[in-house]
């Protein structure tokens, strides 16, 4: 089908829509025809951006059953081609192409729609997919302002769709072995005191983005689409382009490196333990990347009360080096320590030399555990044997909790769709998890300890 401009900028929507001035957006005006193909049964699909993330949600979940993509959204016309011809080279059918989010609401039947846009159009895309009478899956965070992650919750509850917020670890089968098997019912781990989690990445990762110019869009678009530097600032193209493709290190546009990477095991953080945490402390720099808004690595600090007693959560990101193991989550308690990630290499459990072992031999037995070694001491001649603890024996989770990140999480939200099981993370409890996280920046730009009250993590 043809292309047409967008018809309704951000700052338009925002004052029509609900998280502007309260008002409802009713239902898509123009009639709508099924998709050219589709059964009664499928999930009608559609796509609201399609860069990177967009490509690895497609690729997590073509091999399920049941869908029929119907549309696809972007202002960047050369990523719709792609997606375009992505689902005609697999699936032999066409879909609908757009530049405007809204057209593609008003002219299509669709039952689901996948947001994997930047995180300030995160709540303004997924209110209006909501309000248009679709189910949203929306990637994290769920918006770059806790007031914007807020109307999502309103517009849920309003509407009565459903709505996935994308912690894909939430439905990650290992991960929900190790809290509802070896925590929750086992308690392997004992009295957890501490948590550590860390995501490192390499500067050679870390690098600005860049794309041919000839396939970008223009600065009239880039304007209206809210990637000017604030009403009173007018940016050149270089410069919109710039922000456009690397808009996760803009202050105005995301929550820098704490929200794109570290959202997703700081939210591990709080699920695990139940609860969110009382305060936050945070120290963070422009050590690498100065010229960037963002700081380039933040390290903080989550003080918990969890019914066991008090528990600090240490977390770190990085940009500026993968020294360390890259990413992964550590919780530690008196009895044992478990490592985690989504990648199997990184998941290892330890049992502290004083729990009791006859409890740790029947979980073997009984296969929720794997042995792998017995602790080994270090030794040598610097050991100084009155300070060092008897080294930990090593185990492993069983078999078969491996899949690929995302898509059990897609699995389960098209599951809720047909009304077989539940979210995982629906976005009220996604954003009692993040609701935290929005503190981190301001308690590292203050160098201040912010303890939490209900204004802070009310959703």
């Amino acid at each position: 089908m043809d292309f047409e401009l967008p018809r309704l900028s951000r700052r338009e929507f925002l004052s029509k829509s609900s998280i502007g001035a309260g008002l409802v957006l009713g239902t898509p005006s123009i009639l709508k025809a099924k998709a050219p193909g589709a059964t009664g049964d499928d999930i009608r699909v559609g796509f609201i951006g399609c860069g990177k993330q967009h490509e690895v949600l497609f690729n997590a979940m073509v091999n399920i059953p049941g869908i029929r993509y119907v549309a696809a959204c972007d202002i960047m016309k050369a990523r719709v081609g792609r997606t375009f011809s992505a689902i005609k080279s697999r699936f032999d059918y066409n879909i609908n192409r757009y530049l405007s989010a809204e057209e593609m609401l008003e002219k299509e039947d669709l039952d689901a729609v996948f947001v994997s846009t930047p995180d300030f159009w995160h709540a303004p895309h997924t209110v209006m997919a909501l309000e248009a009478g679709c189910h949203v899956y929306c990637e994290k965070m769920m918006s770059n302002t806790i007031e914007g992650a807020r109307s999502m919750v309103a517009a849920m509850d309003r509407t009565g769709k459903l709505c996935q917020i994308g912690h894909q670890r939430r439905s990650n089968p290992r991960y929900q072995f190790v809290l509802n098997e070896l925590i929750q019912k086992e308690n392997v781990c004992g009295q957890i005191i501490n948590l550590n989690g860390q995501w490192n990445r390499a500067l050679s990762s870390s690098q600005d983005i860049v794309s041919k110019p000839s396939i970008l869009p223009e600065a009239e678009i880039l304007r209206e689409y809210g990637f000017n530097a604030g009403a009173d600032h007018t940016l050149n193209l270089e410069e919109l382009r710039h922000r456009f493709l690397n808009w996760r290190f803009y202050t105005d546009l995301s929550g820098g490196p704490i929200s794109d990477l570290g959202a997703h095991q700081i939210d591990i953080f709080n699920w695990f333990l139940g609860t969110q945490p009382k305060s936050v402390m945070a120290s963070g720099g422009r050590s690498y990347f100065k010229d960037r808004e963002h700081f380039d690595n933040v390290m903080c600090i989550f003080e918990y009360e969890t019914p066991l007693g008090s528990a600090r959560a240490f977390y770190q990101v990085l940009t500026t080096t993968s020294s360390g193991g890259g990413y992964y989550e550590t919780f530690m308690g008196t009895d044992g320590t478990i490592e985690m990630s989504e990648r199997e290499a990184y998941t290892n459990i330890y049992k502290e030399s004083g729990a009791d072992s006859t409890k740790w031999d029947e979980l073997v037995r009984r296969g929720l555990l794997k042995k792998e070694s017995a602790g080994v001491a270090a030794g040598g001649t610097d050991a100084i044997a009155s300070y060092e603890s008897a080294p930990p024996d090593k185990y492993a989770l069983p078999g078969g909790l491996s899949k690929q990140p995302h898509t059990p999480h897609v699995e389960n939200f098209y599951g809720a769709i047909r009304g077989v099981t539940k979210l995982t993370c629906d976005a009220r409890h996604a954003l009692e998890s993040e609701a935290p996280i929005y503190w981190v920046n301001p308690a590292a730009n203050s160098h201040e300890i912010i303890n939490f009250t209900e204004e802070h993590l009310h959703t």
